[in-house]
């Protein structure tokens, strides 16, 4: 990139790391650099489990200082987005009440259950469109003002982790729309507060700021900010601050029939749809609807991710076993296939520790046990990619439609043998990238705030300009269609 370009920041903060990168955009393609990356570790505290937002407020002041200096011209904007659910209150002086609780918190299913009795499961999700499980915002927030005995002031407000950030960079309290449909406090499908649900739990309006939409320029970094990080002055963008919004943004798609996988530790895998899936049948097979950046709604599960084949290697390591990831996926390769199966979804696989044993063990009863570590990887890529084919025909099934491409995004993209797999059982091309999704999807939009894009769809043409995906066009697949049988079978898994 050369001094025409235009320098943006996006800290994106994930469950258990967080990195703030500069994009530079010259009018054409996108260049990420990132420039701070650090940890985030929870904190156990007298019962309860906190996220240490000081700390993380001061990551973010870092990645501010690494990521202004030397550049010219000046960084025009900075954005956050963050995971989702997950919230911070702040009192009428704009103090933090207390630091942001974790949503694995234990309490959380007392506060569930206690919900449930007041709203039954198929009206809430009916109502919101958000699969009700523990951690989700409804759910903690009645915690909250049930805790405060003598009632929360009416001065208080309720601001969503990248909200919090936000405010602490630019003095404005908002709520922006993707990050808060991940609540289950939104009408399903639209931009508005559930005043209705508020009455019914008992939850005070006045806890609710202002809903923004994505790409709202929020203001200036405060000059207290400027000063103490000796930075000139920057403007504050509300963009998709959910991380899975941002990443969506980033989809290099031509075609709206369209489904994507976002692929890490975890899997997000949904379709873009103009409304919300809100019957008991969606429901039942655990499908969740949450916003897009433009206004549309994104009907998601969340599925397996490299969580097994990371806790495999992870053991390897420690059993003086050293591979590089690339090196595994070589030996999965080599390996023989379709000769075993496991369900990566199983909460057998939910905990850390000894991963290669209980893989092996569920496959014990019928099948080959995987013994050599390529034979355990490429079982680990064949039942991910069959994980998402079922997916695929769970979507068809709720929606009416077949997507005819899948776009996977996210690190997952960086292991070809889990794309060729997807590209072969779901009959169906994958387009893998980019990679970095999240923080390019975060650059994009403050692009698009600033009038540099014009729409979406120029973000996304952008996306295929800058970061060349790789398509995957699908192979063997009639073999692919008896394995999927037989991993049906084996896993009980009903029509």
């Amino acid at each position: 990139m050369g001094d025409q370009a235009t320098h943006v920041l996006a800290a994106d903060y994930g469950a258990g790391s967080g990195r703030v990168v500069r994009g530079s955009f010259d009018g054409s393609k996108l260049s990420l650099q990132e420039v701070h990356r650090f940890n985030n570790e929870p904190v156990q505290l007298g019962g309860g489990l906190y996220w240490d937002f000081l700390r993380l407020f001061h990551e973010l002041k870092q990645g501010i200082v690494k990521g202004t200096q030397g550049i010219s011209p000046s960084v025009r904007s900075i954005a956050v987005d963050t995971w989702g659910v997950d919230y911070g209150l702040v009192d009428g002086a704009g103090r933090l009440c207390s630091n942001p609780r974790h949503y694995r918190e234990a309490r959380n299913a007392q506060w569930m259950e206690e919900v449930l009795h007041l709203v039954k499961e198929e009206e809430l999700y009916a109502m919101s469109g958000v699969l009700p499980q523990q951690i989700n915002t409804v759910f903690q927030l009645l915690g909250s003002v049930r805790e405060h005995v003598e009632g929360l002031h009416p001065d208080v407000r309720m601001l969503f982790m990248p909200d919090l950030f936000h405010y602490y960079l630019s003095g404005q309290q908002v709520c922006e729309y993707t990050i808060a449909s991940t609540s289950g406090l939104l009408h399903a499908g639209e931009a508005r507060w559930n005043k209705h649900l508020f009455g019914r739990l008992g939850l005070p309006e006045t806890l609710f700021p202002k809903l923004v939409q994505p790409g709202t320029i929020l203001g200036n970094l405060t000059p207290e900010l400027c000063a103490e990080l000796r930075t000139g002055p920057m403007q504050v963008v509300s963009v998709g601050s959910h991380d899975t919004a941002s990443a969506l943004a980033a989809i290099p798609a031509m075609d709206s029939n369209f489904a994507f996988i976002s692929c890490g530790t975890w899997s997000l895998m949904g379709v873009e749809r103009d409304t919300p899936v809100l019957d008991d049948r969606s429901r039942a097979l655990g499908f969740t609807n949450e916003g897009t950046v433009s206004g549309k709604v994104r009907t998601l599960k969340n599925r397996s991710g490299l969580w097994l084949l990371q806790e495999c290697k992870r053991q390897w390591e420690q059993e003086n076993q050293r591979f590089t990831h690339e090196e595994l996926v070589q030996l999965a390769a080599l390996a023989t296939p379709h000769q075993s199966y496991v369900s990566p979804g199983d909460s057998v696989y939910l905990a850390p520790g000894n991963m290669v044993e209980r893989i092996r063990q569920q496959c014990a009863s019928g099948q080959t046990v995987p013994e050599t570590t390529g034979a355990v990887v490429r079982c680990i890529l064949e039942s991910l990619a069959l994980e998402f084919r079922q997916t695929l025909d769970e979507l068809q099934l709720i929606t009416g439609t077949r997507p005819c491409v899948i776009h996977m995004v996210g690190g997952g993209v960086h292991n070809g043998l889990l794309c060729q797999f997807t590209a072969n059982v779901a009959g169906v091309p994958v387009v893998a990238g980019p990679a970095e999704a999240t923080s390019a999807g975060n650059c994009m939009l403050q692009f698009l705030a600033h009038g540099e894009v014009s729409s979406l769809a120029e973000v996304r043409e952008v996306m295929a300009a800058s970061f060349s995906p790789e398509t995957y066009e699908p192979e063997d697949t009639e073999v692919w269609q008896e394995a999927y049988e037989n991993y049906q079978s084996l896993n009980h898994i009903k029509r």
